[in-house]
């Protein structure tokens, strides 16, 4: 690149440019962004299949069974987490008017399996944390076909006028090198489960280190992604805040307890952001990534404080007016886990032949 000095209308080259031919002068390409780039990728691949590994550790194969084998709440969480939340990414996209890329994160936010904060959370709150874990995995494995179809039903009205194309390709790929992860994790747990709770622990801290280093260097790396319409702020603000309500919700008209309703709204609502963001990064272009990279970031923001805000008044509400033995959660003989009361533990709707049995006996003696 050549400037020109206005009194004696001379041209000369920037100090940083290379000369080719006298003063014909280019400025080489700066391959910083392209190299920051491919580093964020292969980081936020590495660190999350660790998170995805550790939640795989907390995974008793034995309680997993019993809820696939009784998978009345797991099925209501799928309804919730596959049914719910894509539908309701869609809505608020059309409502807010967002853009195409845009309306794709949101989308693919939605169809995210629930992340391993909500494992957390719900032991905060006496949630059924069995069912927590299960439905934790079961979404994550589930995603691996439910993801796909999501985005082809939902986005038709923006790839059929080709504003964007959805690479199937990329995402299937992300999707699948997250499962064995899992599935190591899970073998680890079931043969070795004190260092699993090592291995936990670590993935706690390696998944918070992983939303740092996305923020820092997401931002650094798309420097304008910030500057968006307050279309998508208020989209990720009332979206975590649909997931819990109606997570909730559904999971009372379908008969489930207290405790378990409160871990159906947990999952429902809390979303694996770094999977949003990791699939993100590696599926679309940088000047689309522009205009998706912040979402995820907006959602976890919001997820948590909304999160905060319940665990708050949950708290209030069993110090000031009842109890956990009363209130909130089951009683302790529903809970234990003996084998009858475990094959139990999912049921929407409890029958009552053992009641009517009990009966019986007495009326016969």
């Amino acid at each position: 690149m050549t400037t020109a000095n206005s009194t004696t209308n001379i041209s000369y080259c920037s100090a940083n440019a290379t000369i080719c031919n006298g003063t014909s002068c280019v400025i080489p390409d700066d391959n910083f962004n392209q190299v920051l780039n491919v580093v964020l990728s292969t980081v936020l691949t590495i660190l999350l299949a660790l998170v995805m590994f550790s939640m795989g550790c907390n995974v008793d194969i034995k309680k997993f069974w019993g809820h696939i084998k009784r998978p009345w709440g797991i099925f209501v969480g799928f309804l919730c987490q596959f049914g719910i939340m894509p539908l309701t990414g869609f809505v608020l996209s059309l409502a807010f008017n967002v853009l195409p890329a845009q309306a794709v994160a949101v989308l693919i936010m939605g169809c995210c399996p629930g992340g391993t904060s909500s494992n957390i959370l719900a032991y905060w709150l006496d949630g059924d944390m069995d069912l927590s874990i299960s439905m934790t995995t079961c979404s994550t494995l589930l995603a691996l076909g439910m993801m796909p179809l999501c985005l082809f039903v939902y986005t038709k009205m923006w790839t059929d006028t080709e504003s964007i194309v959805i690479p199937y390709d990329s995402i299937g790929i992300s999707l699948v090198a997250l499962v064995i992860p899992v599935s190591v994790g899970i073998f680890v747990n079931h043969k070795w489960p004190q260092k699993a709770k090592i291995i936990l622990k670590a993935g706690s801290i390696t998944g918070l280190a992983l939303i740092l280093i996305i923020a820092v260097v997401g931002g650094i790396l798309y420097k304008g992604s910030w500057t968006i319409s307050p279309q998508l702020w208020i989209v990720g603000t009332i979206f975590p805040a649909a997931g819990y309500s109606l997570g909730f919700l559904l999971a009372r008209v379908a008969g489930q307890s207290w405790h378990r309703c409160r871990t159906v709204a947990l999952e429902t609502g809390m979303q694996n952001t770094q999977l949003c963001t990791t699939i993100v990064q590696l599926s679309f272009t940088p000047e689309q990534l522009t205009l998706m990279f912040t979402f995820p970031l907006i959602y976890s923001i919001f997820q948590i404080v909304f999160a905060l805000i319940f665990v708050g008044v949950y708290y209030l509400h069993k110090r000031f007016c009842g109890t956990p033995k009363t209130d909130f959660t089951e009683p302790t003989s529903e809970i234990e886990s003996t084998p009858e009361t475990y094959a139990q533990m999912n049921g929407g709707f409890t029958s009552n032949e053992k009641s009517t049995r009990n009966m019986n006996d007495t009326i016969v003696s």
